[in-house]
């Protein structure tokens, strides 16, 4: 089809030749022409902090988080179970006022809650790492809905507050693991960047190797050859210090 005249009237007849490449140059692309970039699988964006999508469901999962994104000077201590057992550890949390976070395993830290209950007020964070620190991951749906909400549950009758952040015992967890622990009200898996060995020097899962703003720690309170949990964490705080850097509240921040 003619869109218009290609010449004036008596124009010579050879001006028909005129290259067309300079003309399709000037042509608009088209929607065509564009490639979209295709979405990251939900297990990777949760992996990578980010809010997941459950795709049979229609909602949004909990992140897995190793690291809080912020400009603050702060890093994250957090405890799994047995830290209760020592009673210097609990007596340095009132002195300095440390807003440690401590996941608590029913089995395990039960016959304590009464004291851990008392490190509220300075600062301490109770939250949830299952009833009885079974393995999550390949569990179906019913058997890890039970192990975190029945603590869920249990946390919140001792306590009367409902934690929100969830760690997988040995750091292992699947989608249906973020699945049940959405419906059991959990907002975020939390795992570490960094660990304090038994001997209490930090080792790294990824990246370079010092504290970062935002890294969480996990300290692993009753390592078989452990130092004193008290002593190693007291040296972590100095090496934190001498970094620029301090404890923050980890429930501020997730």
């Amino acid at each position: 089809m003619r869109r218009g005249r290609l010449r004036p009237a008596g124009a010579a007849p050879a001006t028909l030749l005129i290259p067309l490449l300079p003309l399709l140059l000037l042509l608009p692309l088209t929607g065509c022409d564009r490639i979209a970039a295709a979405p990251a699988p939900a297990e990777h964006a949760a992996a990578a902090g980010d809010p997941a999508q459950d795709a049979d469901r229609g909602r949004r999962l909990p992140p897995v988080v190793d690291h809080v994104r912020t400009d603050d000077p702060v890093v994250f201590l957090t405890y799994d179970d047995s830290a209760e057992r020592d009673p210097a550890f609990a007596g340095l949390i009132r002195e300095r006022r440390l807003p440690v976070t401590l996941f608590l395993t029913d089995t395990v830290a039960g016959p304590a809650y009464g004291e851990l209950a008392g490190l509220r007020p300075f600062g301490a964070s109770l939250q949830n790492h299952t009833l009885d620190h079974r393995s999550l991951r390949g569990l179906p749906y019913a058997g890890q809905r039970a192990e975190i909400c029945g603590q869920q549950s249990k946390l919140r009758s001792r306590f009367g507050a409902r934690a929100h952040l969830f760690r997988p015992p040995h750091g292992t967890y699947d989608t249906t693991t973020l699945r049940a622990a959405a419906d059991c009200g959990i907002t975020a898996l939390v795992l570490w960047r960094a660990t304090l060995d038994a001997d209490g020097a930090l080792t790294y899962t990824r990246g370079d190797h010092r504290l970062h703003p935002g890294d969480i720690v996990a300290v692993d309170p009753d390592h078989p050859t452990a130092t004193n949990l008290t002593a190693r964490t007291e040296r972590l705080l100095e090496t934190i210090e001498e970094q620029g850097l301090r404890v923050g509240d980890l429930e501020n921040y997730l």
